[in-house]
């Protein structure tokens, strides 16, 4: 399976791909190709759009229509791309502090107009392309380059961000869980509106080495023991729950979908007087 899904849907002659030895983002890629292929969806309706970073380098594999665009700005792209062709499945794919950082302002206002954009953050918890400062979600007193002493932010929980800013279906599972990635996928790209789905990755060469971590089988591992589902989460006590998170379906929900409110605009004018 995971073969086909290359012959399928990756550029073969931009492979073999450049992210680190034992980065998560290429499992969480191919999760995103197989919810496509579960879908069978029409390769030629479908566009991959990114910003800057390692995830971002996605595009560049997928053989999709595809849009490698500006740091933080792959969404403000991906609306324009989803306004001027309704009928395309957009998928943007940015990292956490692409996503969260220069492009929060556009995240939360994605989220809030409900457009039909299905976003995958891959969140390895550090800017990893360009040199391993801290991002908007590093946990507390990791560090980074940024923060050779440990960082005294408070992360984001991206999730409840996207979910309170309007997000109509939001998700997240890790590098460990491929099969929940691509599940989650899949109903994001079902979903009528504005879907998100964070992915845990792991980072052995910046966020691991630095914060001693370990190699990527122990960063793995750790998501496997740490990460708890949502639905099991539910019987558990708060004791149980001490140093664990979440992963699973936090909210999926119907509301009007941007563009066809748009065209419903767009309608009403043209079959008026004005």
């Amino acid at each position: 399976m995971p073969s086909q899904l290359v012959e399928k849907y990756f550029r073969a002659d931009k492979l073999p791909q450049i992210w680190c030895p034992g980065c998560g983002h290429g499992i969480i890629t191919r999760a995103i190709t197989a919810a496509i292929d579960d879908l069978g969806l029409d390769p030629d309706k479908v566009c991959v759009v990114s910003g800057i970073g390692c995830s971002s380098r996605a595009p560049g594999y997928l053989d999709f229509n595809t849009l490698h665009t500006t740091h933080g700005r792959a969404l403000a792209f991906a609306t324009g791309i989803k306004l001027a062709n309704p009928e395309l499945k957009v998928i943007v794919v940015m990292g956490d502090g692409d996503s969260t950082a220069i492009g929060g302002n556009h995240f939360i206002h994605a989220c809030r107009r409900n457009i039909d954009i299905t976003t995958i953050i891959y969140n390895n918890n550090i800017y990893g392309m360009t040199g391993g400062q801290y991002s908007p979600t590093t946990p507390r007193l990791e560090k980074g380059t940024t923060a050779p002493y440990g960082n005294i932010d408070k992360p984001f929980d991206v999730c409840n961000l996207a979910a309170a800013a309007g997000a109509t279906y939001v998700g997240r599972s890790t590098s460990y869980h491929a099969n929940l990635i691509t599940q989650l996928v899949r109903n994001g790209i079902k979903n009528e509106g504005f879907s998100l789905i964070e992915a845990i990755s792991d980072c052995p060469t910046y966020y691991g080495r630095k914060n001693k971590k370990g190699g990527p089988v122990e960063m793995i591992q750790w998501q496997k023991e740490h990460a708890v589902n949502v639905t099991a989460a539910s019987k558990m006590t708060p004791e149980q729950l001490e140093g664990k998170f979440l992963i699973g379906e936090f909210k999926n929900t119907t509301e009007p979908e941007y563009t066809k409110e748009y065209q419903k605009i767009i309608d009403r004018v043209k079959g008026s007087d004005v």
